[in-house]
């Protein structure tokens, strides 16, 4: 399906001209690039692409991936604010990686509830959101989370687990913890991977406990499977004790490829052999692209 210029538009910033291309190409829709300059004190000028009217197309997708997340969200404000004065009627959000959603509840007094926050600051904004994966845990809804009228989420465990498939057949798929039980069990039905969860106890941000699940890793090819990776710590854990299980090769594969500090070094120093990923965030090691089941999402929400 095509959209008429006149009626859509992808809008992105220069940081995601690539990411931007490949989904302006896979969903049919005409790219524009937003203009961003940044003034010595650090604030922010923007200048949306309009036509010679001055104007943007009814029907606005901006796209934005939400890692590093906290300038970002300052220029959706100031972006699709701006979409609405010059036309725009519709505007989508497509972030392949959505921030602040792990924290759904207050632990201690006083604590914020960012994602009740941030989501009630995104619903303020846009009509539609699409993303890959959200990091949820209490909630069992993006809806629930972004109050929008439409809310796709999509997951990068098939296209992961068709990844394996190729590289390490008859893999054995392992995730960090409890979490991640019926994500990997929607990777291991895809080709049929024998599966099972590690348990997992976090003291803090990087001091986690790791117990495998009974299981026979001795002789296998084994990938550990999640939806991110962030400090790496949880993954490297499990990575030796897979070892330490016998197992021929540990790899690893994830939705999300945050990778922060010396996280991947640490999983190269557990043993891990290759780490995939999908391109919602940008990194060395993407290996499965998601333009296009990010384009089909879009097509349910734009006129034909």
């Amino acid at each position: 399906m095509s959209v008429a210029p006149s009626q859509a538009c992808l809008l992105h910033f220069a940081d995601e001209t690539d990411a931007a291309r490949r989904l302006g190409q896979a969903a049919h829709l005409p790219v524009k690039m937003i203009d961003r300059h940044r003034f010595p004190d650090g604030e922010l000028k923007l200048r949306l692409p309009v036509d010679g009217a001055g104007r943007l197309p009814p029907h606005v997708v901006l796209l934005r991936s939400l890692h590093d997340p906290n300038e970002k969200l300052v220029e959706l404000l100031l972006a699709a604010r701006t979409a609405r004065t010059l036309g725009a009627r519709h505007i989508t959000l497509v972030a392949p990686y959505m921030a602040y959603m792990r924290q759904d509840i207050a632990f201690t007094p006083g604590e914020v509830v960012s994602q009740q926050v941030v989501g009630g600051f995104l619903a303020g904004l846009v009509d539609a959101v699409i993303t890959v994966d959200p990091h949820l845990h209490r909630v069992a809804t993006l809806q629930e989370a972004i109050a929008v009228p439409q809310a796709i989420v999509l997951s990068g465990a098939e296209p992961l687990a068709d990844l394996i498939a190729q590289r390490r057949p008859g893999a054995l798929l392992v995730g960090p913890d409890g979490e991640s039980a019926q994500w990997i069990a929607q990777a291991a039905a895809r080709h049929g991977f024998d599966h099972a969860v590690c348990t997992k106890v976090r003291h803090g941000d990087r001091d986690v406990a790791i117990e495998l699940p009974p299981l026979n890793a001795q002789g296998r090819a084994v990938v550990l499977l999640d939806d991110m990776a962030s400090t790496g710590r949880t993954l490297a854990q499990a990575a030796r004790l897979l070892r330490a299980a016998g197992a021929v090769s540990v790899d690893v594969a994830v939705t999300h490829a945050l990778f922060a500090g010396d996280a991947l070094q640490a999983l190269h120093d557990a043993g891990v052999g290759e780490v995939w990923s999908t391109d919602c965030i940008p990194h060395a090691s993407n290996a499965v692209p998601m333009a296009e089941p990010l384009a089909r999402a879009l097509h349910s929400l734009l006129p034909a």
